[in-house]
């Protein structure tokens, strides 16, 4: 298939929330109390909500910074692409990618609702969290129909209030929520636990796909203080190995047939020995484990109900026939340091050379759009969503660098693991 009729749909972008994103959302009793942003003493922005700040870490939205800028320090949006922010500049972004259609991940808020779940008055945080997930589904996906997937953010802090979001949402056509890849480390119940069950049977019941992205357990992968960020930016992909053992060996796909998750941003290379490893820990193990699948194997349930998402893995495009075609997903990270924005149909064609066009389309869009019940089609035409249609669409668009004269003063390069990871606080019941 030639790169140009390659329709896109990435399963992984994120977004910087806009300050005025609360405006048509919170019920006016809250309208003072909600999260604003302001400008600190350093320059930087920062999200406030009942004294505790959120700032946007740089890595988070690098997209059109010279690479010597990249860092984890805090930004503010004056320094970042507008197509972060706001929604009319990112569908440009995305047209000069030759990206149809999106599926994205929160920032201040945290992978899964965190900041407000930290809230003193839990009644206040929920008006928050769904003022936030009614912004995300009516706004920011809204403003350009069958171009944003919707993804809502659960009240992680009551399973009961989770699954009533998850149902609210789904009436208004979102079918995604993000969660935790280990909520242990958030101090909640694990994945092992039936604290969940009443979010796992929402999700079920809507066909709601939940969403496990690398780092939403607000810890990064550290192997010594004093290890360059190198290793931890390796190693961050890989380590939802951790979430993938975790699901498929408690009882959770086995009780919930229906329920269907998502390792976002993982990469599907690892994914092949993974599946022989858990099936041959079953036939060796099971007789003392008590471990049972019901006549299949570990490595079948999994394929079955676990989408895989990839940015840019070769050898997983090379291994795809040791997975289920039907769940794999590709990704553009857009505006993060790994994205492949905005040469992402170049990158991509160079590892699906030689693939059927039929497996090309289940990769790029039509896995998505089934998984996420994301009618696309029903309101752009296909033809008009190429990457070549896309592309001709957006010829004006400035793919210069914007560089930042505050970061080039500062210097990104004493930057470590250690400061990454205090921007990652953790979430208390």
């Amino acid at each position: 298939m030639d790169m140009n009729d390659f329709v896109l749909v990435s399963v992984d972008d994120h977004l910087v929330e806009p300050p005025d994103m609360f405006d048509k959302h919170i019920p006016a009793k809250y309208k003072d109390d909600v999260p604003k942003l302001v400008q600190r003493e350093d320059g930087t922005d920062a999200w406030v909500f009942e004294g505790q700040e959120a700032t946007n870490v740089g890595l988070n939205a690098v997209a059109g910074r010279p690479p010597d800028e990249y860092g984890a320090e805090p930004t503010k949006l004056s320094e970042i692409r507008d197509g972060c922010y706001n929604i009319h500049e990112r569908i440009r972004d995305m047209n000069v990618n030759g990206v149809a259609a999106a599926l994205n991940f929160p920032s201040y808020p945290q992978f899964c609702g965190q900041y407000f779940a930290r809230a003193r008055d839990k009644d206040l945080g929920l008006a928050v969290l769904r003022a936030y997930n009614d912004w995300h589904i009516d706004e920011w996906c809204g403003a350009y129909p069958g171009r944003m997937i919707p993804q809502a953010l659960p009240p992680i802090w009551d399973p009961e209030a989770m699954a009533a979001e998850v149902r609210r949402v789904a009436a208004k056509g979102c079918h995604a929520v993000s969660f935790s890849e280990n909520p242990t480390k958030l101090n909640y119940p694990s994945l092992h636990d039936p604290h969940w069950d009443p979010f796992w049977q929402a999700c079920s019941d809507e066909n709601t796909v939940v969403n496990l992205h690398i780092g939403s357990s607000s810890s990064v992968v550290i192997t010594s203080v004093d290890a360059p960020i190198d290793t931890m930016i390796t190693l961050q992909p890989m380590s939802i190995v951790q979430a993938a053992a975790d699901l498929i060996w408690s009882p959770t796909l086995r009780r919930f047939p229906d329920l269907t998750f998502a390792l976002s941003e993982g990469g599907i290379g690892w994914v092949p020995y993974f599946l022989e490893r858990i099936d041959r820990v079953y036939k060796m193990h099971r007789a003392w484990t008590h471990q049972n699948f019901g006549g299949k194997l570990p490595s079948e349930v999994f394929l079955d109900r676990i989408a895989l998402c990839f940015i840019d893995d070769g050898f997983g495009v090379e291994s795809r026939h040791k997975l289920n075609l039907d769940m794999v997903n590709w990704e553009c990270d857009y505006p993060h340091s790994d994205s492949t924005w905005p040469l992402a149909p170049e990158t991509l064609a160079g590892q699906l050379d030689g693939v059927p066009d039929d497996e090309i389309n289940k990769i790029t869009h039509e896995n998505a759009l089934r998984l996420y019940s994301f009618d696309m089609f029903q309101h752009v035409r296909k033809e008009d969503v190429t990457v070549g249609a896309l592309r001709a669409e957006a010829a004006d668009v400035d793919l210069g660098f914007r560089s930042s004269e505050r970061l080039k003063k500062t210097g990104t390069d004493t930057v470590t693991v250690l400061n990454l990871t205090q921007q990652l606080p953790t979430a208390t019941p």
